[in-house]
């Protein structure tokens, strides 16, 4: 199991302090530094300053939203920092939401599984250099009838296959993530409850013809983030993570359609799941934190004292994982790079 670094969003007022973090992951053998985007910073923007000052770790968006770029633009930009990093960049793409990609994009949110088929073939296509052509159901080009014509990447990208991840939740999403992607990006990835998670990804690898017949996982990587927090007091570790929790199984999406209060109550977390919602949708977002079960967090992250957490971090490799990316929820830097440190000793 190899480690992952998450460093989140930019622009938070502790950009500093994530370039730190990230050249100590470096400097430590970490295997990849994530960045995310939502409708703050981008992501390419920020992996291109990291690749600058870092010279082995990979550069991973997590991710770069598909409603916010076209198939060649992210083609384009994935072949770019792929070169100027030395063959370091990782590709996750997902669809976000439907507040954002209708809200931010002005996209569409329907047939997101068609959609995201359609554009990593193309993305895939344009990095191969072959001439783009492609008519399907969400895209079309050229398009038809216009004075647009067929064309080829200018440049020759380092690798012509960039590791493509996919950020899924559902189970349609994830046997998708199976069938198309190198790897899945998780979220709130609970060792006992990974067993269906990755049986959708095992579908989607069979119908593909991937991996082996007695291990369809094999060559696919597994990287979720998972929350690290250091203290003695496992409760208040708890406590550093429910805003997050809540955030996310409350706020992020509609009351209909939340893919992470969805994935909560697949958990059994059910009756949590609608009051941490409730709670969120009306403003009370201290109370829906407040809401978040310990025992969901504590599924999901790995808290407590040292000892603890290397009793459990185990759990992940044999759970499938493949790369253990993990986020400090701290605004220290010290305690930051303490974390980095002691799961580099651990898992290292």
């Amino acid at each position: 199991m190899q480690l992952g670094i998450n460093l989140g969003y930019w622009g938070a007022g502790n950009d500093a302090d994530n370039l730190v973090t990230a050249v100590e992951a470096d400097r430590l053998g970490y295997a990849v530094a994530w960045v995310a985007e939502a409708y703050g910073s981008d992501a390419p923007t920020v992996l291109a300053w990291i690749g600058a000052q870092t010279e082995r770790i990979d550069l991973g968006a997590a991710v770069m939203q598909i409603p916010a770029r076209t198939p060649a633009t992210t083609a384009m930009t994935a072949a770019t920092i792929d070169a100027l990093s030395g063959g370091r960049f990782r590709l996750g793409l997902g669809v976000s939401g439907p507040q954002v990609s209708e809200g931010w994009h002005g996209v569409p949110f329907a047939a997101p599984l068609g959609r995201t088929r359609e554009y990593v073939d193309i993305v895939r296509m344009a990095l191969r250099r072959e001439t783009v052509a492609y008519q399907g159901k969400h895209w079309q080009l050229p398009i038809p009838d216009g004075p647009g014509k067929s064309l080829k990447l200018t440049v020759h990208p380092v690798r012509p296959e960039v590791p493509i991840y996919l950020a899924a939740v559902g189970p349609k999403n994830l046997e998708l993530a199976g069938e198309i992607a190198d790897g899945w990006l998780a979220i709130f990835y609970s060792p006992e409850h990974s067993g269906e998670l990755l049986e959708s990804v095992r579908v989607g690898r069979r119908r593909a013809g991937k991996g082996t017949e007695g291990d369809p996982l094999e060559g696919f990587d597994v990287v979720p983030t998972v929350p690290v927090v250091i203290d003695d007091d496992v409760e208040r570790a708890a406590r550093a993570i429910a805003g997050y929790a809540a955030l996310y199984i409350g706020g992020m999406g509609s009351r209909d359609q939340n893919f992470y209060n969805r994935l909560a109550r697949r958990m059994g977390f059910d009756e949590a799941a609608s009051r941490i919602q409730d709670l969120y949708l009306d403003g009370k977002h201290r109370d829906a934190a407040a809401a978040v079960p310990f025992e969901l967090i504590d599924a999901t992250s790995l808290i407590g004292p040292r000892e603890r957490i290397a009793e459990r971090v185990g759990r992940y490799a044999d759970a499938g994982v493949t790369t253990l990316t993990v986020s400090a929820f701290t605004p220290r830097i010290d305690e930051r790079l303490d974390m980095v440190r002691m799961m580099a000793e651990l898992v290292g």
